[in-house]
């Protein structure tokens, strides 16, 4: 009969209790045995050899001591009163009987019959004592047998039941996990005997079923697979871009053509290896690995010498993150690398950037020409405008100064986008550039009746800039916080310290500027949508490239209705 687990701790524990139970009664049972005995003892035949030790006490002292004979008398009533032997209340009633006669007479005789009487019931009792005491000593020897043979049964059903039960649960549980793990390293065709307990039984029926279908699923599924796989590589062969796919240890799954030809490397050598190890004698993919590691903030395309020439390449990271179950957070399993081609880009960039300098330099010789000859127009020497001539010489003044201020922000842009931007840094006081943008805006300050505080503090450090550069900085925001603001209105400009930087800022009250532009106002040529202001939307970007170019910021912190204040941040 195959019984399952809890019966068999049920039946094991139950057999225990009841064995432990009987041992525990056993042992009770003997012990109050032994102490019964040893009560009568003490009880019985001690209290004797107590009296007659009394009656000698007394009968050597009875002739001085007139109170001997009491005691005496008071051990003999109690000798009577305990009688537990046999022959012991003959021989005691016959000794007090005698005793009555023997102690009026007092004579030597009679004093060594007494106590040779008394020497006699103490030999009973110490006799009996012996034979009570033997009685004890078995008692307490077969006690011990008792509880001796009951406890080693005990242990050793203890022993049998603790030594196989949990190892035939320990055995089927270690030939579980093993087949749990094959299963695990896809060897579906593992199947499990768990011997003929009902719950392993089930649980190896169980175990089987599940490798039965497993198998048949891969068997089923195995060439969909291989097919969706080869669909997935002839697609990425198929993208013209460069592609690198990598798992989470870093090892090359995959790579396409394009990626091939790029790295100069052959599929046979690449895939399935650790990339580190591949990037040690590849400095492109060394590069790229080294940015997937450790990313930095520059997004400057990779000038590459692919297809018999300079391309360059924009890196997109991009990692893989795969859910087993729906609205459960993904788990990382890898990393793919596209490589973008924007060559075309760049050299359309390069020569957009090349046409602006060239123009803008052609640009400002006729400008300037112009510019001197509307000078010597106005000069009264020549001969006086009348108005309307005048009128046409203002605008063409402004014109003139426009196209200039133009061509000149031109040309910062196309420093700033070919890498020609040179800084020539000097000591340098804020104070020196807040000045200079305040007398560089003062005219346009007159024209709208804008009211300029300056807010400085007595103590501040000096910086180490490009002073002409910072200074076009703060005098083209100082110029913008001016044209945004209403007629006889207020602007703050300043400059405080906090830890080591010096932030300038220009603060107006005018009509702000929506969130959603805060970032968009630092791009190239764009203009806040609903502006009627003319500006070419160059001159923020102009500024932040600046800026960073001396290790800077520059924000923006506005909000509609109530004004903005552009903050610039250098180290000292």
């Amino acid at each position: 009969m195959n019984m399952n687990i809890k019966t068999k701790l049920t039946y094991g524990i139950g057999l225990l209790f009841v064995l432990i139970t009987l041992l525990g009664g056993l042992a009770i049972k003997n012990i109050h045995n032994v102490s019964d005995d040893t009560q009568n003892i003490l009880a019985d035949n001690y209290n004797s050899l107590l009296y007659s030790r009394q009656m000698l006490e007394s009968l050597d002292a009875i002739r001085e001591n007139p109170n001997a004979r009491k005691n005496f008398e008071a051990g003999l009533e109690a000798q009577r009163n305990n009688l537990t032997e046999k022959d012991e209340d003959v021989l005691t009633n016959r000794f007090s009987s005698y005793c009555e006669k023997a102690l009026d007479d007092m004579d030597d005789e009679s004093i060594r019959q007494i106590r040779q009487t008394i020497y006699t019931i103490m030999a009973v009792n110490m006799s009996a004592i012996y034979e009570k005491n033997e009685v004890a000593v078995h008692t307490a020897e077969r006690s011990l047998f008792w509880i001796w043979t009951v406890g080693i049964a005990c242990i050793v059903i203890a022993f049998l039941f603790l030594a196989r039960l949990p190892r035939s649960v320990s055995v089927q549980i270690r030939k579980l996990t093993d087949g749990i793990k094959e299963i695990t390293n896809a060897n579906y065709s593992k199947r499990l005997n768990l011997g003929n307990e009902p719950e392993f039984k089930e649980i190896a029926t169980l175990f089987n079923e599940m490798a039965e279908r497993l198998a048949e699923y891969r068997n089923s599924s195995l060439e969909d697979i291989l097919q969706g796989k080869k669909y997935i590589e002839t697609i990425i062969n198929s993208i013209a871009e460069p592609i690198i796919g990598l798992s989470k240890e870093r090892k090359i799954l995959f790579v396409n053509d394009e990626a091939l030809t790029v790295l100069n490397l052959t599929r046979e050598n690449i895939i399935d290896k650790p990339a580190p190890e591949v990037a040690l004698k590849n400095d492109l993919l060394r590069r790229l690995i080294r940015q997937l590691v450790h990313p930095d903030d520059n997004k400057d395309p990779l000038k590459i010498y692919a297809d018999n020439k300079e391309s360059y390449f924009q890196v997109k990271y991009i990692p893989i993150n795969v859910n087993r179950q729906t609205g459960l957070e993904g788990k990382y399993v890898g990393d793919v690398i596209l490589l973008k081609n924007v060559t075309e880009f760049k050299e359309k960039d390069i020569a957009k950037t090349t046409f602006i300098s060239t123009i803008s330099h052609e640009l400002k010789t006729p400008i300037s020409a112009i510019m001197m000859s509307l000078e010597l127009l106005e000069d009264n020497r020549i001969g006086k405008l009348n108005t309307e001539q005048e009128s046409l010489s203002k605008n063409i003044k402004e014109n003139s100064d426009r196209l200039l201020e133009i061509t000149g922000e031109l040309l910062k842009m196309s420093q700033v986008e070919s890498g020609k931007l040179y800084l020539n840094p000097k000591i340098t006081k804020p104070i020196e550039l807040i000045d200079y943008a305040i007398k560089a805006n003062q005219v346009q300050a007159e024209r709208f009746n804008c009211q300029i505080e300056v807010e400085y503090p007595e103590k501040i450090a000096k910086l180490f800039v490009d002073s002409e550069k910072i200074a076009w900085v703060v005098t083209n925001l100082l110029s913008n916080a001016i044209r945004y603001s209403s007629e006889n209105g207020r602007i703050v400009i300043g400059a405080r310290q906090i830890d080591k930087a010096v932030e300038i800022y220009v603060k107006d009250f005018g009509k702000g500027i929506d969130s959603r532009y805060h970032e968009s106002i630092f791009e190239h040529y764009f203009r806040v949508p609903g502006t009627k202001v003319q500006g070419t939307g160059l001159g923020l970007s102009i500024s932040r490239d600046f800026v960073e170019a001396h290790g800077g910021t520059l924000t923006v912190d506005s909000e509609l209705g109530k004004g903005s204040v552009f903050t610039m941040v250098l180290p000292c």
